[in-house]
C-alpha cells in the first residue's frame, strides 16, 4: 500500500463536508460527480481509483458509472500526472502561426513527447485541440492558466522559472510519483480508431437508433404509443416494455431492415 492510499481515508474525512455541500446544491445526487471528481484532483494530484469508489457510495452510484464519466474528459486524470500540466495548442491558427516549431521545441527541451511526463515528475506535457484563443496564436495553458504568444525565449524563461520554483502559476498536489504517461492504453485504442471493448462485436454499434434501427424509428413508435415514460423531474426516459424492444429489433434485423 502507498503512502498515498494510507492516507485517503483521512482526505475523505476532511473533504467529505466539502462533498456534502456540492451534493446540496443538486436536485439528484450524482448530477455532483464531475464538481467532486475535480475536488479530489485538486486534493490528490490525480482522479484516484479510491476517490472514485468513494464518490460512488457518496453518490448511490456503481464505480463503472463514475469511471465512465471521468474517462470521458481530458481534464480528469485516472494516473498521476507532472507538477506542471503544459498543454500547448495545435488548432488552425496556432498551427498557420508556428506551433509545430513550438511543439517540436517543447519535445527537444523537456526530452519527451505528446502525454508523457519527464522523469523527476515535474512537467507533462500534451498536444491539445483549439484552446479558443486565437488572437494570441501560439498559446498554451499551464496548470489551466494561458500563456499566449509562444517563442523559444518564453518557453526558455518559463521552464527555467518552473524548476526554480519561482514560476507565477503554482505547481499542482503529486501524492503519487507519476510514470512516464499518464495515457490509458485503452484510450489510445479507441482514440486510434479502433472501437472500445463494449462496441465490439456489435452488429451497427454506430447506429443512433440501435440495432436494426438505422433511423430511430422503433424508439419514435414506442414515444407516440406511449411505451416510453418520463422519470418526475428530469428528461430522462425509458422503454416501458424493454423486451418487446428487443423482439422488435431482433425481428427488424432478421428481416433486413
Amino acid at each position: 500500500m502507498t503512502e498515498r492510499e494510507r492516507n485517503f481515508p483521512a482526505l475523505r474525512e476532511r473533504l467529505r463536508p466539502q462533498c456534502d455541500e456540492i451534493i446540496a446544491r443538486y436536485e439528484r445526487k450524482r448530477s455532483a460527480l464531475l464538481p467532486i471528481m475535480h475536488l479530489f484532483q485538486r486534493s490528490e494530484g490525480y482522479v484516484s481509483a479510491q476517490a472514485m469508489h468513494a464518490t460512488a457510495e457518496m453518490l448511490e452510484i456503481t464505480p463503472g458509472e463514475v469511471e465512465g464519466a471521468v474517462s470521458f474528459y481530458t481534464l480528469l486524470y485516472r494516473r498521476p500526472v507532472g507538477r506542471y500540466m503544459l498543454q500547448v495548442c495545435r488548432g488552425l491558427a496556432c498551427s498557420i502561426n508556428g506551433a509545430e516549431d513550438v511543439m517540436a521545441y517543447f519535445r527537444e527541451k523537456l526530452g519527451i513527447g505528446h502525454l508523457e511526463t519527464t522523469a523527476d515528475g515535474l512537467f507533462s506535457y500534451e498536444e491539445v485541440e483549439c484552446l479558443a484563443a486565437c488572437d494570441r496564436a501560439t498559446c498554451m495553458e499551464v496548470n489551466l492558466d494561458f500563456v499566449y504568444d509562444l517563442t523559444p525565449a518564453k518557453i526558455d524563461e518559463m521552464l527555467a522559472a518552473m524548476r526554480a520554483g519561482t514560476y507565477a502559476v503554482a505547481p499542482t498536489v503529486q501524492t503519487e510519483a507519476p510514470a512516464g504517461t499518464w495515457a490509458i492504453p485503452q484510450d489510445a485504442q479507441v482514440a486510434g480508431g479502433e472501437k472500445s471493448r463494449g462496441a465490439r462485436g456489435v452488429p451497427q454499434p454506430n447506429n443512433a437508433g440501435g440495432v436494426g434501427d438505422a433511423s430511430g424509428i422503433i424508439m419514435l413508435d414506442n414515444i407516440v404509443a406511449g411505451n416510453v415514460r418520463r422519470f418526475t423531474g428530469t428528461t430522462e426516459r425509458a422503454i416501458v416494455d424493454s423486451h418487446a424492444v428487443v423482439e422488435t429489433v431482433e425481428e427488424e434485423a432478421r428481416a433486413g431492415h
